[in-house]
């Protein structure tokens, strides 16, 4: 048997032992979780319902870790990976399941997670996806390798799941077609030589207009509903065109109605939002703290010929200064970083009193904690919308209506 390493701990189960047990839910991260008397342990690989054979690899204060080793009564949700490196390749957690599946799973966590973070009890939408495109989606990725790609064996890939170690991948099954291509060109020219690099690094695959790109800097444009939007290969762009018309629209109705004028694009980006949405407005005003962002957004609303949305460089939490708007008359429609908003910026948003907020979130955990926030003023939950914009992954954007009570 193999000997523990020397900081396992030996309790409530020594190192590899064997359990059977029956999965009951999933984590936020796509492991099961099973309960032996009341202490939990992770299966990664497992779905609910299922009787699974595990092996302990580690004993934590309130859990332990197992490895996956047999399903012995698979879930009917059970489906064959894609890829043959699902398991091993840490990039999904979810080709195992069905997609149908894999939407219900993400509301109820969306569901969940709102419970426990911000006390709300409140219906969930049904996931809003493209069941058309579930795989060879994605129109970015970004291969890593760790040492001189030229030294043998250095793997090109993606990171391992639960490790830092990196799985050599050939090809992709959530990148699209193109991506896949340039991934097969640029893999030998690494390996020969031909793009020299001296340590580790990061590629660049950014499929756009003009094809796929491998330069974080150049200039690229992509087309959402008609609107053609320029903005930088390395920086922030919504990477699944399948879905992206889907998420906007959605939230561009939420943020439209008869009372409302006035649109206040915070977090915006090159613009994606206040350009699509112009029509549905008097004036659109956006702001970002990025200033190449703003640059971007500027040439967009000349290219589109835009004369109604208008904006800003500076820090979101600064927006609401000097805005020529009536608060009972306007949307802030926010889309921050992962990391959610900071609380001078929920302030200022509460001191000025928009009639709605539509908040998109690619962090539903950061997204609780500020909406708690906001329920502690003047505004109730309206509507609350998942989208999956990344299928076969555990990875989920909400959107979340409220509106301003009298």
């Amino acid at each position: 048997m193999k000997q523990p390493p020397r900081n396992f701990h030996p309790e409530p189960f020594s190192y590899h032992q064997e359990l059977e047990l029956t999965i009951e839910d999933l984590t936020n991260l796509g492991q099961g979780v099973a309960r032996v008397d009341g202490w939990v342990v992770f299966v990664p690989y497992a779905l609910p319902g299922e009787r699974v054979r595990v092996r302990i690899w580690r004993n934590k204060r309130s859990y332990s870790d197992s490895d996956l080793m047999e399903v012995l009564e698979p879930s009917p949700d059970r489906v064959e990976p894609l890829c043959p490196l699902f398991g091993n390749c840490g990039g999904c957690q979810y080709q195992h399941y069905a997609y149908t599946a894999q939407l219900e799973w993400k509301r109820v966590q969306i569901r969940q997670l709102l419970r426990k973070m911000a006390g709300l009890e409140h219906p969930v939408n049904p996931c809003l996806g493209n069941a058309a495109h579930t795989y060879h989606y994605r129109s970015k990725i970004t291969p890593h390798f760790r040492q001189k790609p030229t030294l043998p064996g250095i793997p090109i890939g993606f990171q391992k799941a639960d490790s830092r170690a990196i799985v050599d991948v050939q090809e992709c099954p959530i990148a699209n077609p193109a991506i896949n291509v340039a991934l097969a060109s640029i893999r030998p020219r690494l390996r020969s030589g031909e793009m020299p690099y001296k340590r580790g690094g990061t590629l660049l695959l950014r499929d756009s207009e003009a094809g796929v790109v491998h330069n974080m800097r150049a200039a690229v444009t992509e087309k959402v509903h008609g609107f053609r939007f320029q903005f930088v290969a390395g920086e922030f762009f919504q990477n699944n065109p399948h879905v992206l018309p889907m998420m906007v629209d959605y939230a561009l109705e939420r943020a439209a109605g008869p009372e409302i004028d006035y649109l206040v694009d915070a977090y915006c980006g090159v613009g994606v939002f206040g350009i699509c949405g112009h029509r549905l407005f008097k004036e659109v005003r956006g702001i970002e703290v990025n200033e190449q962002a703003i640059v971007m957004a500027r040439h967009n609303v000349n290219a589109n010929q835009v004369g109604n949305v208008h904006f800003q460089l500076g820090s979101a939490e600064a927006i609401f200064a000097g805005l020529p708007f009536d608060g009972g008359r306007t949307t802030v429609l926010m889309d921050p970083p992962r990391k959610g908003s900071d609380p001078l910026f929920l302030d200022q948003l509460l001191a000025f009193g928009p009639a709605r907020i539509v908040y998109v979130s690619c962090g539903p955990d950061t997204q609780a904690r500020d909406v708690q926030r906001l329920m502690e003023g003047p505004y109730t939950v309206q509507d609350i919308q998942p989208v999956d914009l990344f299928p076969q992954t555990r990875h989920i954007e909400n959107i979340m209506t409220l509106v301003r009570q009298a």
